[in-house]
């Protein structure tokens, strides 16, 4: 029985070491209509499809903050989006330029629609990694 619970400990131990946080603060959120999702992604197969994890915060005028707790290492990007009108998703207009602001991890941009994984991707290791994103509006 004793062996079962060091084991169990041992266990615990390594599955606590293999995760860390984020912390996302979003910058120029231009008002407090609807909320701020911010979602983090795996891979390029996910990206911009099925988040890993995500948030739905409150939107405030300026800046918001979201945390991720026990986020396995890895390599991830974030995408994030205002949703003024809180229905889910990213509206845009005819010709696909979006109606709500929007941001990427490293600050990334794509020339033609959103940048690639690779493009908004960065390594989570071990502690509380922090990052800004800036909201862009059409």
């Amino acid at each position: 029985m004793k062996n079962i619970i060091v084991l169990i400990v041992c266990l615990s131990a390594l599955s606590t070491r293999a995760q860390s946080s984020l912390e996302v603060t979003v910058l120029n959120v231009k008002d407090t209509t609807g909320t701020i999702r911010v979602g983090v992604f795996k891979d390029e197969a996910t990206f911009m499809k099925d988040a890993l994890i995500g948030k739905v915060v409150k939107a405030e005028k300026g800046e918001v903050k979201v945390v991720f707790d026990g986020v396995p290492d890895g390599t991830y990007a974030v995408s994030i989006i205002h949703d003024e009108n809180k229905n889910g998703e990213i509206d845009s207009n005819m010709i696909g330029i979006p109606r709500e602001g929007f941001g990427f991890s490293n600050d990334a941009m794509g020339m033609f629609g959103p940048p690639s994984f690779e493009k908004s991707a960065f390594s989570l290791k071990k502690e509380m990694r922090k990052m800004k994103v800036t909201m862009r509006y059409m």
